[in-house]
Parts: C-alpha cells; sequence; structure tokens
C-alpha cells in the first residue's frame, strides 16, 4: 500500500525540479536579454556618439585634409605605401557612419589610384561596408534605428523596402546620385529583404555612379577634361532616360528580385 506514496512523492520531486529548471532557465534568459541590451546600447553608442565626437573634437585636422581635391591627394602622398589600406577603409566607414561623401572618396580614388585600382578597392570597400551596416541594423534592432534616424523616416523607408515596388525603390536609390543611401541601408537590415538579393541590388546600383566618378578622377588627372565632361554627360542622359522609362525598369527589376528570392 506505500507504493502508491512514493509515486505521488516521486511525482512530486520531478514537478519540483521541472519548474525549477524552468525558473533557471528563465532566469538565464532574462540574464541573457539584459545583457544584449547593454551590449547593443554601447554599440549604439560608440556609432552614434563616440565615433563622430573623437573625429570632431580630436581629428579635426584630419577632416580639413579633406577639404579639396589637392589636399586628398597630398594626404595619401603622406602615406604612400599606405594609401591603398586607408581609402580602403575610409570607404567602408563612409558607408557605416556616413561622414565622408561617397562619390567625393570615389572621385578621388579615381585620381589618385586610377581607374582598375580604384574600383577594385571602391567596390570591395562598399560590398563590406553594405554587409556590415545592414547586419549592424539588424542587431540593433528597431529602437536603435529609430534613436538614430528617427522613427517617421526609418517606418516610412520600410513601407517603401517592403511594399511591391520595394525592389525598384532600393535600386533607384543607390542608382541616383546625391540621395543618400545609409537611410536605405540600415531600414533594409530590419526589413523583410534578404541580404543576399538586397547586396545585388544595391551593388549594381552603385556602379554606375562609382565608375562615372572613377573615370572622371582619372580624366582630371591626367588633364582630360573634356573626356570628364563627355562622362558626365553620358550619365545625366542615362539618368534622364531611366526617369522617362521607370516603369518598365520597376517591372524588369521586380521579375529579377523574384528569381533572386528563389535563390535563397
Amino acid at each position: 500500500m506505500k507504493e502508491p506514496e512514493n509515486n505521488i512523492g516521486n511525482n512530486s520531486i520531478e514537478k519540483d525540479r521541472d519548474s525549477n529548471s524552468r525558473s533557471e532557465k528563465e532566469a538565464r534568459r532574462k540574464k541573457f536579454k539584459k545583457i544584449s541590451a547593454a551590449l547593443k546600447l554601447c554599440l549604439l553608442l560608440i556609432i552614434v556618439v563616440a565615433i563622430p565626437a573623437y573625429i570632431f573634437f580630436f581629428q579635426i585636422d584630419f577632416l580639413q585634409e579633406f577639404s579639396s581635391l589637392k589636399d586628398i591627394e597630398n594626404f595619401f602622398m603622406q602615406y604612400r605605401h599606405q594609401s591603398m589600406l586607408i581609402y580602403f577603409g575610409l570607404q567602408i566607414l563612409q558607408i557605416v557612419i556616413c561622414i565622408i561623401p561617397g562619390q567625393t572618396m570615389q572621385f578621388a580614388a579615381g585620381y589618385i589610384f586610377h581607374f582598375w585600382i580604384g574600383f577594385m578597392i571602391a567596390a570591395t570597400g562598399a560590398f563590406i561596408g553594405t554587409i556590415i551596416t545592414y547586419y549592424l541594423a539588424r542587431i540593433l534592432g528597431r529602437d536603435a534605428m529609430h534613436m538614430i534616424f528617427g522613427e517617421a523616416k526609418i517606418n516610412d523607408m520600410l513601407h517603401k523596402i517592403n511594399s511591391k515596388k520595394g525592389v525598384a525603390i532600393v535600386f533607384l536609390i543607390y542608382l541616383i546620385p546625391g540621395i543618400p543611401k545609409d537611410l536605405c541601408t540600415y531600414a533594409a537590415g530590419l526589413s523583410e529583404m534578404k541580404i543576399k538579393p538586397f547586396l545585388i541590388l544595391s551593388m549594381v546600383g552603385r556602379m554606375p555612379g562609382m565608375i562615372g566618378s572613377l573615370l572622371m578622377g582619372q580624366q582630371v588627372h591626367i588633364g582630360g577634361y573634356t573626356s570628364a565632361a563627355i562622362i558626365a554627360s553620358c550619365f545625366i542622359v542615362m539618368f534622364v532616360l531611366g526617369i522617362f522609362f521607370r516603369s518598365k525598369v520597376t517591372d524588369f527589376l521586380d521579375g529579377i528580385y523574384v528569381k533572386l528570392s528563389k535563390m535563397m
């Protein structure tokens, strides 16, 4: 007659163990969330406050060295052996925290390194910088992006990227010179768009402006001002044609995106 009592006692002990195990797991989960939140906050403060503040207060002379094309050339000539590595780092940094205009950097690369070397460095830096930015937004989360860009801007960009015409919108943002790309890159990390299609769209969109800037920089360096003007004119014509035929471009890009999504 004692066996039922033993079974009841054993069941009670097992339930207590399960309850304690669940409590421990919940406690660990809460602790992990707190640590994760603290690390995200630190990373956000480094990006938003620490790096810009350090550059502005302690490296102001460094920024002034990029005030003109001649100053940029002199800077890289001072560090001739490390110049490619420095430019590569600046290209990544320009995408992640956007302190230097991209077209200016690429024009300077064409001027200093000429087209092919400048293209390889600029394209590789842009590729890596875009990946870092995309996953940085995913790690930090929506609240952090609201703090950096504002809730309304992030929500508006997310709505555009997640819409049926999101592929065309992303492509055109990167294609058209002068439009800030940083908001789109960070918003993409929070969107439904996967990294592979986004990388392809953003890199292909960057290419015309990047190639044009590099070629113009090279032509200016060798004194080919007429060639530089012709290149600039060609890209302006291509841009205008793209605006007029934007509907066909949008449909074409939507088809490409569907194929890319199936590859994932």
